[in-house]
């Protein structure tokens, strides 16, 4: 049996394989390497490059490597553009994804594992907020993962399958072995960009409204580090595995940081001072929003084990100095 990862050359994605890989699974990575990256995938594992999209190559990967679960990453997720370009998130993101859950039950693999966003909430009445709370997205971003979702428990309805849904708050940090960790040129998450910025690979960085309804006026967000939320897919794989059901489930630590004390804890941690602009808001950006990750616990067993900001912030900023490292060879 192998586990197939969609987007496995990615920032998520290929930590997700060297989750799967340290605890014994065969793995085979699908990405067309738009934003991944081939050196991101360890030797250990398949590479198949290609689209999620084209079902002919997905379901003979499918039977050629024996596959009984995915774990799906590959998409856009920037925001902003998807308020620019909904019809492009819109294909990329549903479309695309319907094509690769109907290759699942066309090739009997019973088990699928989707990555979700907090975004499917907006912005939420109350926080931390629960799996219950009404889903309203703002952007095309957040719209198309809730389709997705809405597909995959129509899908679960209708045959032999099982998904489980993750909702992930903001995903941050590395691979503490520094095996991994965001590489993508021209980021926008916010601690890989004050990371580049407090190692001069920026000359500053923007800070995108100051006039929120917040103590700080700055943007309200739960980060997860990235090394936690991979563990968190790898315990959904054991549970379905063990026959359990469907279930969706948010990824964070109902703990919320200002977009400015995310800021201050990178230069902290880094010794650093840095150019921060005062920007307007972005659209599609949601005031505040903090996860309850009951669900998470109790269902999966889940136990976070690097809940901390300097941690996270430490690591992020050690993959910076090791990726300079890569990019001068």
């Amino acid at each position: 049996m192998a586990v197939l990862v969609t987007g496995g050359a990615g920032y998520i994605g290929s930590h997700m394989v060297w989750e799967l890989l340290d605890h014994g699974e065969e793995v085979v990575v699908l990405d067309r390497l738009s934003t991944g990256f081939d050196w991101a995938v360890p030797e250990a594992a398949e590479l198949v490059v290609g689209d999620i999209g084209d079902q002919t190559l997905v379901e003979e990967t499918i039977r050629r490597r024996g596959v009984d679960a995915i774990i799906h990453f590959a998409g856009s997720i920037i925001v902003p553009e998807s308020v620019a370009d909904p019809l492009g998130y819109y294909f990329n993101n549903t479309v695309k994804s319907r094509a690769l859950i109907e290759s699942a039950v066309c090739c009997g693999v019973k088990h699928f594992i989707f990555s979700s966003t907090a975004a499917v909430y907006g912005t939420p009445r109350t926080n931390p907020v629960t799996e219950e709370e009404l889903l309203q997205p703002e952007s095309p971003y957040g719209t198309s993962k809730l389709m997705t979702e809405i597909m995959l428990r129509d899908t679960a309805a209708a045959h032999d399958f099982a998904y489980t849904a993750l909702r992930y708050f903001n995903v941050s940090g590395a691979d503490p072995k520094l095996r991994t960790g965001q590489s993508t040129k021209g980021a926008t998450h916010l601690i890989k960009v004050a990371c580049e910025t407090a190692t001069g690979k920026r000359p500053s960085m923007d800070v995108f409204g100051t006039d929120y309804p917040t103590p700080d006026g700055t943007c309200v967000r739960d980060y997860i580090h990235v090394s936690d939320l991979v563990n968190a897919h790898y315990l959904a794989l054991r549970r379905l595995r063990s026959g359990a059901g469907s279930l969706v489930a948010n990824c964070g630590y109902g703990r919320g940081y200002s977009v400015l004390e995310v800021i201050d804890a990178v230069k902290r941690v880094s010794g650093k001072d840095f150019n921060v602009v005062e920007s307007g808001r972005r659209p599609g950006d949601a005031v505040a929003i903090v996860a309850s990750a009951e669900r998470c616990v109790s269902e999966l067993g889940w136990r976070p084990a690097h809940d901390d900001l300097q941690e996270i912030v430490s690591h992020a900023l050690r993959w910076e100095e090791a990726l300079a490292r890569r990019n001068r060879l």
